[in-house]
Formats: C-alpha cells, structure tokens, sequence
C-alpha cells in the first residue's frame, strides 16, 4: 500500500470515526494498566462492567495486596483466565511499590517488565496516560491492517505494528490506533464485516472476494 492509499485510508477512518478513543474507562495510569491487563482475551465491555465496582474497592498498589488472591480472584471471576490475571495484577503492585514508589512507571522498558504487561499493553498506557504515540496492535488492528493490505496475512504482531509505524506519520500513532479498533470492532468485524457500506472496500482483496462471492450466490438463487 502506497502512501497515497495510506492517506486516503487513514482520512477516511478519521470521517468515519472522529471521536475514537480507548474505551477502558480508568482515572489514571495505574487503572488503565489494571484494565488493559485485564482485557486480554477479553471485552472491553466486559472488563468496564468488572472494573466499576473493582476501582472503588481497589484505589491503590497497596489495596490489592493488603486482600487474599482469592478475593481478588472473585472480584474478577468473571474476566478470563482471572486466576493468572489476579496473580500478575499482585505481582504486579508487589513491583510497583517496590521498585517505582507505588507509581506505573513512565518507560515502555518499565512497563514490560511488569507482570502481565506485555507490548501491547505497554504500548496503550504510553500512548493514552503519558501521551508518548504508540500503535497497540490488538486483533482489531491486526486484522483491519491485514485485510487492508498493509501487512502480510502471516506477519507477526511485532511486524505489524513495525509496518504500521513505518507508514503511519508518528505524530498519528496513537489516534490511528483508536481509530483501527474502532473501524474493526464497528465496521470491519471479524465475522459479518460490513463489505457492502465500506468506503474503503476498493482497497480489501477479501472484502472484494466477500462481495463477488455475495453477488454470485445471488445470482444464483435469484
């Protein structure tokens, strides 16, 4: 995809989505790591239905600690594999506490080392609490970057977003990412995208396959 393409792309999910945003709700950089940690293999839905009642009773690192694992397991029972993620968000504080004086650390290099807290998650607090551009690839992005043409169908999610972050003016990293999740999660959903309203097909070789598809069936029964 040609920089042209990229622009036309980029400016049209700007039209189409114009007030993206994360939609983890959280009042600092400690929530939004909790939060992005917990919506591994999960719903942002779901973890703001969890983190409402969650954030009130935990406003601190220390909150967490000073309760069992399995308390804070329940109060997250029903977030996937809550149990890891009860472990990592301890570990976690144990950390934080420790080594950075009960504050999420500033760095990316800080962030990863955090239990739980993968490149991904790293990148998202950088980018929305500290407001460092970032691109997050979660399986929004990498889906919308590869059925766009911008990434190979098997690049890694590394390679993603090292493409993306090639292609994409820096300074637009982090409301791209916004706006990619939100193109993915409302428009160009993994099952039944929505090929026939999409003002960018001409640029999606399996949005152009859906629809041929769709007109020969059609054709078919008609």
């Amino acid at each position: 995809m040609n920089a042209a393409t990229i622009r036309h792309v980029l400016d049209t999910m700007a039209e189409m989505f114009p007030d993206a945003h994360c939609e983890l709700i959280h009042r600092n950089p400690f929530e939004l790591t909790i939060a992005v940690l917990l919506s591994a293999q999960c719903t942002d839905e779901t973890v703001n239905k969890v983190t409402v009642n969650l954030f009130d009773k935990y406003r601190t690192p220390q909150d967490y600690l000073n309760v069992p694992l399995e308390e804070l397991e329940n109060d997250i029972r029903r977030i996937g594999l809550f149990r890891t993620k009860a472990a990592n968000i301890q570990k976690l504080c144990r950390i934080v506490i420790d080594k950075y004086d009960g504050e999420i650390p500033h760095t990316h290099e800080g962030l990863v080392e955090l239990p739980g807290v993968g490149r991904k998650t790293a990148n998202v607090v950088m980018s929305n609490a500290f407001g460092v551009p970032a691109i997050a690839v979660d399986t929004h992005v990498d889906r919308v970057s590869k059925r766009l043409g911008i990434a190979k169908a098997d690049d890694s999610v590394l390679e993603v977003e090292k493409k993306l972050m090639r292609k994409v003016p820096r300074e637009e990293w982090t409301m791209t990412h916004h706006r990619l999740i939100f193109f993915g999660r409302y428009h160009c959903k993994a099952q039944n995208p929505k090929c026939d309203l999409c003002p960018i097909l001409e640029h999606c070789k399996e949005g152009k396959s859906r629809m041929k598809a769709a007109l020969k069936k059609r054709s078919v029964t008609s």
